[in-house]
């Protein structure tokens, strides 16, 4: 579980990292209220929700991105059984994930988990490459290097970025990632598939 109090803020690094890599080519018991920035995927309808607050640039959060996300999205979001809400933070590796988030924005909607589980499973390469590894990323989603780069550079859109992150964190008491929401249910840190069968068929009962 990466701690969202050694993230800092990210703000500087990720300018930093952008304009470099560019000028050289490269807690509350339950959640209640929604989030501006949050992404859903699955039926809005579904009978459980599950939200996950994650960061791109947070190893762990990669791992079950990774490892256990398919399998829980194949079994719950894409058979509508549960609603499933991102919830981005920028813990780990701030400025991967701020640039990250930036470039999954930066996608038409319907890319934008596409470019999320793009990142997640490049992340080492992202943290080795920089820039040039997002490009890919981007124009796989359809991106063009020219919009991939002003995006990188809108400070209002990275501005945004940090102030959504922050709030969400405060107000949910969010000191790491991955953290988990199954209805009334809290699970910090990496869950197993089984860990949410069991917690989405409590929250059913």
């Amino acid at each position: 579980m990466t701690d969202t109090r050694r993230g800092g803020l990210p703000r500087l690094m990720a300018v930093g990292l952008m304009t470099m890599a560019l000028a050289g080519g490269a807690r509350a018991a339950v959640v209640t209220a929604t989030s501006p920035g949050e992404i859903s995927l699955g039926n809005p309808r579904a009978p459980v929700t599950v939200i996950e607050y994650a960061s791109v640039g947070c190893p762990h959060c990669a791992v079950w991105a990774n490892e256990v996300f398919p399998g829980f999205r194949a079994k719950y979001v894409d058979t509508g059984k549960v609603r499933f809400v991102f919830r981005e933070m920028l813990t780990g590796n701030g400025a991967l994930a701020a640039a990250g988030f930036l470039t999954a924005r930066c996608a038409a909607p319907d890319k934008y988990f596409q470019v999320v589980d793009d990142v997640f499973a490049q992340q080492t390469t992202i943290g080795r490459e920089g820039v040039e590894a997002l490009v890919r990323i981007a124009e796989h989603a359809g991106v063009t290097r020219d919009r991939f780069e002003a995006c990188l550079k809108d400070e209002a859109a990275l501005k945004a970025l940090n102030e959504r992150t922050l709030a969400d964190a405060k107000a949910n008491n969010i000191t790491g990632t991955p953290t988990f929401f199954v209805g009334d249910q809290r699970l910090d840190g990496e869950q197993t598939l089984e860990d949410l069968d069991a917690a989405i068929a409590k929250t059913k009962r």
